[in-house]
């Protein structure tokens, strides 16, 4: 049996399309294994799993949670600490690295007024009330992410990445079709959630024109299979919808040659 080992860093895009997607305790789809099945028989993926918070955050990460953070019990589900400031992307073995736009399209992070680390208070709603002030007093919002600080940071991460070894980089884009949403004149709107996936999927087609990433384009797939067969809402896929993004980068990975490496499965 033949192994690779693919390094992902996102979150339920990436999680649920190449580990697995339950619902209600539920197993819908079971990853991206479950392709290679059929397409790859003899060879399985090991596949190393965290989640993002946005690209600035995971530059700015020295691998160590701030003290300030670390005396604190804070219930930050999918988010811990160990994953929020870890450079396990940069250091970690593997054949191919896996990272998505999701998380700077869609989360705000804080900073720590002293000491100006970056944080992703996720479940806030559910901390206590001596957590939430803690929050309120020790930290500054940042707002969201620019198209062109994404960018930016994300070639940075490209280069570190590339400054350890020479392995694919994969990044997943967005679909911009949200279920529900039937504006047909902008004027007066803000930047909605479309148009914004619609800037920063553009400009990530830019970014490998320039750096040699390759796209998982889940917006062609919805595009291709159909909305409302894939989308739940503005983030999640169906599984069906998952199970067509692990196919994608499925033919990406043979596409580039890294099934056939006889070196695999560090």
């Amino acid at each position: 049996m033949k192994r690779i080992t693919l390094f992902a860093k996102g979150n339920v895009d990436v999680h649920d399309s190449l580990h697995s997607c339950r619902v209600g305790g539920n197993l819908l789809w079971n990853g991206i294994n479950d392709v290679l099945r059929q397409t790859n028989p003899g060879l399985t993926v090991r596949l190393r799993h965290e989640t993002l918070t946005r690209f600035d955050a995971l530059l700015a990460a020295e691998g160590v949670v701030p003290p300030e953070l670390s005396v604190r019990d804070l219930p930050l589900g999918t988010y811990p600490l160990a994953s929020q400031f870890s450079q396990n992307v940069f250091t970690t073995p593997s054949d191919a690295v896996i990272l998505s736009i999701l998380p700077d399209v869609a989360s705000r992070l804080v900073r720590h007024k002293r000491d100006g680390f970056l944080f992703y208070p996720a479940e806030a709603s559910t901390w206590s009330a001596e957590d939430r002030e803690w929050l309120r007093s020790e930290f500054e919002s940042t707002g969201s992410a620019s198209v062109e600080e994404t960018m930016q940071n994300l070639a940075a991460i490209v280069e570190r990445i590339r400054q350890t070894r020479d392995v694919p980089i994969l990044v997943y884009n967005l679909s911009p079709v949200i279920p529900g949403d039937f504006v047909h004149c902008y004027l007066g709107l803000d930047e909605t959630y479309a148009t914004r996936i619609k800037r920063f999927n553009l400009a990530l087609i830019e970014l490998s024109q320039a750096v040699g990433i390759s796209i998982v384009d889940l917006d062609a797939i919805v595009a291709r299979h159909g909305a409302d067969t894939l989308k739940l809402d503005a983030m999640h896929l169906t599984a069906e919808g998952y199970r067509r993004v692990a196919e994608e980068v499925v033919r990406i990975l043979n596409d580039l040659g890294v099934f056939d490496d006889e070196e695999t499965g560090v």
